[in-house]
């Protein structure tokens, strides 16, 4: 029989958190966030629960070409744009929508001869300083892309650095808003997951969530649940060997977990080469056949060690569940230093998939 590890997808999750971020969205439209495989979840899996959504937006142009590819007519936006001429003509190929964030892209542009007209987004640096223009290139840029005669709409961007924290969102509004202020701008998009759950203002015309469309929570003291959202991706698998340890014994690699007294051991078919965190500690919380248990020692590249002494039917063949149904990824995440965004990315192609 096949390893017991599986990642199982939930199509009907995907499309309720979808249905979720639709309605804070109220009048603006929706690009359903879908690079980096969409999350780890399936581009095209994604595509066919975010029918609903008003268009899609990627990271590179092998993850446009696989929407297409899926049937996806639905408008589709480069997030990074392009990155050499030869990267334009796939723009007229498969209708797509570039973020323009650089001088060097509209020089590109300039230079190159478009079969068909083009929509695009002008991103602008409203504090973020990571890509985009700020006012020095900005008026340039925007004079250069309306000269364009291939270039129609032209939709300004920015993108919030803090809508999750302190800052909030309102310094980089103020700012965009005086950077703009001088242009015809026809249309706006803001608000990133964050933003668009916890400020209306920043709505605007279009909306891109990402981690939401996923049963994420973009916020360290609001869980996924009690935003509404379900959890999409539930990482599975099974108790395949069972120590019992004295006080003083010691657990795994640089014998990194010494018992404190007598215990049973459960260890697990999942590690870092599967994807779970190698840097999990001692406590990240692991669900064994609907109870709350936790990792201990380090975590290997195939397997991790679960403290199961206080688990009376804990045997060989218990299912294990790492995160997803019954234990929020966001809360493993925390535990492991790092985000529910890094465990979906980080799932490998050796995990089996399965879709409900």
């Amino acid at each position: 029989m096949p390893r017991p590890i599986r990642a199982t997808i939930s199509r009907a999750a995907l499309a309720h958190n979808l249905t979720v971020a639709k309605r804070h969205a109220g009048r603006a439209k929706v690009w359903a966030v879908t690079k980096a495989n969409a999350y780890g979840h399936g581009i095209e899996r994604a595509a066919r629960a975010f029918e609903a959504a008003d268009g899609f937006a990627v990271l590179d142009f092998a993850e446009a070409e696989r929407l297409r590819h899926a049937g996806v007519k639905k408008p589709v936006l480069m997030l990074e744009g392009f990155f050499e001429p030869a990267d334009i003509e796939l723009l007229s190929r498969h209708a797509l929508t570039p973020v323009i964030h650089s001088a060097e892209q509209v020089k590109m542009l300039a230079g190159a001869r478009l079969a068909e007209g083009l929509d695009l987004y002008l991103k602008v640096n409203s504090g973020m300083n990571r890509l985009g223009f700020a006012e020095a290139e900005l008026g340039a840029a925007y004079k250069a892309l309306r000269a364009h005669p291939k270039v129609r709409r032209i939709t300004f961007m920015t993108h919030f650095a803090d809508a999750d924290g302190a800052s909030g969102v309102a310094a980089q509004l103020a700012s965009f808003e005086a950077l703009t202020r001088r242009f015809d701008v026809q249309a706006r998009c803001f608000a990133k997951s964050a933003a668009l759950i916890r400020f209306p203002e920043a709505r605007a015309d279009w909306v891109r969530p990402g981690i939401m469309l996923y049963g994420g929570s973009p916020f360290a003291d609001l869980s996924a649940e009690e935003l509404g959202l379900k959890p999409a991706m539930t990482l599975t698998s099974q108790i395949i060997g069972i120590q019992k340890l004295e006080r003083g014994e010691r657990i795994g690699y640089g014998f990194a977990y010494e018992a404190t007294g007598p215990m049973t051991v459960a260890i697990v078919a999942c590690g870092y080469a599967d994807g779970y965190p190698r840097h999990a500690p001692t406590g990240t919380p692991v669900l064994v056949n609907g109870t709350r248990a936790r990792l201990v020692g380090r975590v290997s590249m195939d397997m991790i060690s679960v403290d199961v002494s206080d688990l009376r039917d804990a045997r060989i063949g218990i299912p294990v569940t790492l995160w997803g149904e019954g234990l929020p990824a966001d809360e493993v995440g925390a535990a492991a230093g790092t985000l529910s965004y890094e465990l979906f990315t980080k799932l490998t192609a050796r995990v089996p998939v399965v879709e409900t």
